[in-house]
């Protein structure tokens, strides 16, 4: 028997007791992960008429938890590592409720920015599942197989569990109060605590030293300097010097952050980690990947509410079709994630990858030339869809697998960190390109030009397709699974 054949006999002769109680207990977690991230988007006018504050003022809602998320991974990640992947999902988990608590009783526009920008601590989740499982399974022999598998099976819960969040605030904010209706999403987050402290094993920290915290305060500036910066060119537009300073003074501090962290033993940012071959191009893919799940979602919507016969393009939808929409492209990243296993097997890890980011460049791609209809949109939002559900639960077990054990947290949450700044940086981009003749936030007020979409459109495709030709640099296969595709 050659070493291949006997590895994947090991495969198929080690089972991995409570593996399916763990991920039906994450599956939860992801539930509510889901219903946090569909809850709010169909009700953000009648919030803004709660707070008395204006329509577009919602945007500060989304920039503040971006930044969190971006500040507070690395942080939580290598905390994980440390003192154990199951306590950071727990604490996330609180930072979160708390957050959530906040906003059903939040009495003002400040008050819910806080709690908001709190809540963005649920970013960290899916990635400490992820290494969570990923270590559960070491002794398996097809430790990335299982790992890729239940991944799927929680995006898939997840982008499920978006439609559910998105229907029910949609259906009950006319019968609830508003601070009645958002105690919803908290209830469900804090029934979530609860099934982690008593459904999750606790295992220590394989991670050895301490959290870097001159590291973290050096990536802390860079980030922040940036994207203060790119807030700043969002309000003030393109000819701001301060906003294009902020953003100099953020890509310079990024030089003594590098050098520091590379010579750092344990930190906090792992910059020797990311240069290696097989690590490099998935936090890549997550950068640019995040440019279109995080950063072209509200051009999609706004481009679906314009009235044709005013604005000369658009699809003329209410805001009920367009949650139709929304809907149809949450099924498609269920798809997608779900498809993941089997295309994994078929076609390898990278190569499922791979075909994945050429799926949503496909999808984006086609808007430029079509997007005249419902069943064009439908269709281009299927195409993306399909591709982008099967990366969200690709990237972090492919850095999980790509990873050292003890550094398995760090991998899997920054996926998270770095598709969160490629959506800010989006974000701000698309932003510029949609506000040179009218408003983003409502195109009934101040139509954003035609061009201004086929920007958004062509970055996104643009972008995947980078991200394709990012990956055909990282190793073909792991041993492990060329044993699990013969098994």
């Amino acid at each position: 028997m050659t070493g291949l054949d006997q590895q994947a006999a090991t495969a198929q002769r080690s089972p991995v007791p409570g593996l399916a109680k763990i991920v039906g207990f994450l599956v939860c977690v992801e539930i509510a992960s889901g219903i946090l991230q569909g809850f709010y988007t169909p009700i953000w006018k009648d919030v803004a008429g709660h707070l008395d504050m204006r329509d577009a003022d919602v945007n500060w809602f989304e920039a503040a938890q971006l930044i969190l998320s971006a500040l507070v991974v690395p942080f939580l990640a290598r905390l994980g590592d440390l003192v154990g992947h199951k306590k950071v999902l727990l604490l996330s988990t609180a930072v979160t409720a708390l957050g959530s608590w906040i906003l059903a009783f939040a009495p003002s526009f400040t008050t819910f920015l806080v709690g908001f920008a709190i809540q963005g601590a649920y970013v960290v989740w899916l990635p400490m599942e992820v290494a969570i499982i990923h270590r559960r399974t070491a002794d398996s022999g097809r430790q990335a197989q299982l790992t890729r598998r239940a991944a799927g099976i929680l995006v898939g819960a997840l982008e499920l569990a978006v439609i559910i969040g998105a229907l029910t605030s949609g259906s009950l904010v006319e019968t609830l109060s508003m601070p009645v209706l958002l105690m919803l999403p908290a209830i469900a987050v804090t029934i979530c605590l609860l099934i982690i402290w008593f459904g999750i094993e606790d295992r220590p920290g394989v991670s050895s030293g301490g959290i870097d915290l001159t590291g973290l305060a050096l990536v802390t500036l860079a980030l922040g300097l940036v994207m203060a910066g790119l807030i700043t060119i969002r309000l003030q537009g393109p000819g701001s010097l301060l906003a294009w300073l902020l953003v100099v003074l953020g890509v310079l501090a990024l030089v003594p952050f590098v050098r520091y962290e590379a010579g750092h033993a344990d930190p906090i940012v792992d910059v020797r980690l990311f240069a290696q071959r097989a690590q490099w191009p998935v936090q890549l893919t997550a950068f640019l990947f995040g440019m279109s799940v995080l950063g072209a979602q509200i051009p999609l919507s706004t481009f679906a509410r314009t009235d044709p016969d005013v604005a000369g393009y658009g699809l003329g939808a209410s805001a009920g079709f367009v949650s139709t929409l929304i809907g149809v492209y949450v099924i498609s990243l269920a798809v997608g994630a779900f498809t993941l296993p089997l295309t994994s097997r078929l076609l390898g890890a990278r190569n499922a990858l791979l075909v994945s980011c050429v799926l949503v460049a496909l999808g984006y791609a086609l808007w430029i030339p079509f997007h005249d209809s419902t069943a064009q949109a439908l269709l281009n939002m299927g195409i993306a869809g399909i591709g982008s559900g099967a990366l969200v639960a690709a990237l972090p077990a492919a850095a999980a697998a790509a990873a050292p054990p003890e550094r398995t947290g760090f991998a899997t949450g920054m996926t998270n960190a770095t598709k969160t700044v490629g959506g800010a940086i989006a974000s701000s981009v698309f932003a510029i390109a949609l506000a040179s003749t009218g408003s983003l936030e409502d195109p009934t007020e101040g139509h954003a030009p035609l061009s201004g979409y086929l920007v958004v459109w062509a970055v996104c495709a643009v972008a995947a397709l980078a991200a394709a030709a990012a990956l055909t640099m990282m190793p073909r296969e792991a041993p492990e699974d060329a044993a699990a595709r013969t098994a």
